[in-house]
């Protein structure tokens, strides 16, 4: 089941790239449909049955054909196929300008499969592997159907994905074989079970050193995050809504499943320096975003704050901070994905989204859409009974009181930052409400923006209900991860 699981989308992605030209945009929206419901079946299926597979691959190299999913994979697993199914559904409402829409769709199918194999894989070398095939359909995506009145602007946010990823990838690859060669093997569960204990403490350093940096830049981390903001502000609204809500979510996943999980000595020296980049990432995102003009870039930026709060956690060190890690991931991939779904919605209306052009109110014109908006805004700046409280609370609450052997006052100095970073938070998604929900008042005969209805609303209706169920019963996530948690960090020295 989970090597249907990663064949089906890679299947068809790949026939709609290779077929393109032959496909009729009816028929590629209905098999890009069909197929990421299926693979959304597949999805539910494995992780309920906690599927794996274990074959031999390149057996000269001691590398095998093994996936499988945990507490920790379960999650990210199911939200990446439910994106998937809804960026399927938006081409059914917007499909982007120029080029090939079967290619186009094709693009967004191998995307899932590359995620889902990196989020699958029980191999270093295979984690690699699955990780890197993403990239290339991410590029196309933003170079061949990005914003399509600036080619100049597509390419150079292209060219910058490109090159700050395969930058990282070459610090990840040399990182993970130092690891494999000096623990004797690459399987992830014998590697985090203590196959990599025999390491030196200065080479699990250098490991965790490597594996950090080259994570970091899919994070992304401050201040590894610059291709992110002009990369969201070219792509196309799905690529957008995949980059935010699947493709960081690989990074941090990466930091859990190989630096943390593996080395974590290496790790807990190394984690002083990555919580006061996170906070930074806080602090930074949030003082643009409060002068930021453009819509879609100021959300890029909302993500580099808000990953800034996975990064503090996962430095804590703790139970508490791996948990809440866990969980902003999965809710920053939900609201991510309704904002962007959102302001995507609102540049086609509007043929932009700057914030200093007067535009009449949504509450007025588009009351649904409005909605939608302050309610993005609300749980993107941590408002209790939403997803994006609970993240940040626990994030805050692990930095005050790390782990055995962190340096206390320094993470307590970088909670209270954080905090000041939330309120920033606070400030700039009520500057967006200001400007675009409440707006200018609607004139007699002025041209009404029209409100989401049909495809569009399903799909924003969907992500709504997401955040406000996870926001009441984070429950839902915080209870399949405990186990897998526990057992992770019951296996430190």
């Amino acid at each position: 089941m989970i090597s249907l699981l990663l064949a089906l989308p890679a299947a068809v992605g790949l026939w709609l790239v290779t077929a393109g030209r032959d496909v009729s945009v009816a028929v590629a929206r209905l098999v890009t449909a069909v197929a990421a419901v299926l693979t959304l079946g597949l999805a539910v299926v494995v992780s309920a049955a906690g599927s794996s597979v274990d074959r031999a691959w390149l057996p000269d190299l001691g590398v095998r054909w093994t996936f499988g999913v945990d507490g920790i994979a379960v999650p990210l697993v199911l939200l990446t196929a439910a994106i998937g199914v809804l960026v399927a559904a938006h081409a059914w409402v917007d499909l982007p300008a120029g080029g090939s829409p079967a290619a186009f769709l094709g693009c967004l199918l191998l995307v899932e499969a590359g995620a889902l194999a990196t989020f699958t894989a029980r191999d270093a070398v295979l984690f690699f592997v699955a990780f890197e095939l993403v990239l290339v359909p991410m590029w196309v995506l933003i170079s061949r159907y990005g914003d399509p009145h600036d080619a100049g602007a597509r390419t150079e946010a292209g060219y910058r994905f490109v090159l700050y990823t395969a930058v990282g990838s070459t610090l990840m690859l040399v990182g993970i074989l130092t690891l494999v060669t000096s623990a004797g093997t690459s399987d992830l569960w014998a590697l985090a079970d203590g196959a990599s204990r025999a390491l030196t403490a200065d080479r699990q350093l250098l490991v965790a050193g490597l594996l950090v940096a080259g994570l970091a830049v899919k994070v992304p981390v401050f201040p590894l995050h610059t291709w992110l903001p002009s990369a969201h502000t070219t792509a196309p609204t799905a690529g957008s809504v995949l980059l935010a809500a699947v493709l960081l979510k690989m990074g941090t996943y990466g930091l859990v499943r190989l630096p943390v999980a593996t080395v974590p000595d290496g790790f807990a020296r190394l984690a002083p320096v990555l919580a006061v980049l996170g906070v930074v990432g806080i602090i930074w995102g949030g003082l643009i975003c409060l002068v930021e003009r453009d819509l879609k870039r100021l959300i890029a930026y909302s993500s580099v704050a808000h990953m800034g709060f996975v990064v503090l956690a996962l430095a804590a060190g703790s139970e508490t901070g791996l948990q809440a890690a866990l969980f902003a991931n999965i809710a920053h991939g939900v609201i991510s994905a309704l904002l962007f779904f959102l302001v995507g919605g609102l540049k086609a209306r509007w043929g932009g989204v700057d914030l200093t052009v007067a535009r009449p109110a949504l509450r007025e014109s588009s009351p649904r859409l409005g909605f939608l908006l302050v309610l993005g805004l609300a749980a993107s700046l941590g408002l209790p009974g939403l997803a994006g409280f609970w993240g940040e609370f626990f994030a805050v609450y692990a930095a005050w009181s790390p782990a055995d052997g962190r340096p206390r006052a320094l993470f307590i100095v970088c909670a209270v930052l954080a905090a000041v970073g939330a309120a920033l938070a606070a400030a700039y998604a009520l500057r967006v409400a200001r400007t675009v929900w409440v707006g200018d008042a609607l004139q007699e005969g002025e041209r009404v923006t029209p409100d989401a209805d049909g495809t569009e609303l399903g799909i924003l209706g969907v992500l709504a209900a997401s955040v406000i169920l996870l926001g009441v019963f984070p429950g839902i996530v915080l209870d399949r991860t405990a186990d897998a948690v526990s057992q992770l960090i019951g296996t430190w020295p």
